[in-house]
């Protein structure tokens, strides 16, 4: 029979490697948009080593570290887009007086 919690500990390995080399092209990449889009792949392997070992560990509370990711990986990447296609993430309208 085989042992799943070896396979959980092989599989994080992996997804740990995998996001070292997402934090190198984060590092090295050659522009803004490869940064950005393996800055969103690192959150999404974040959010799958959190649910490998929360699979390990048995445990279901982990679920909402995993949302928050998620959507705190969505708006990065948003707010990222927007400062790449305008230069600027927060736009002031000059007539409003607030």
């Amino acid at each position: 029979m085989v042992n799943y919690n070896i396979i959980l500990i092989i599989a994080l390995i992996i997804v740990a490697l995998s996001m070292l080399a997402m934090l190198i092209r984060v590092i090295i990449g050659p522009s803004l948009a490869d940064r950005v889009v393996a800055l969103d792949a690192m959150g999404i392997q974040l959010m799958a080593i959190i649910a490998l070992f929360s699979i390990f560990l048995g445990t279901k509370y982990l679920i909402v570290a995993i949302l928050m990711i998620g959507i705190l990986a969505f708006l990065g990447t948003a707010v990222f887009a927007k400062y790449m296609d305008k230069g600027k993430v927060i736009e002031h309208d000059r007539n409003d007086n607030h």
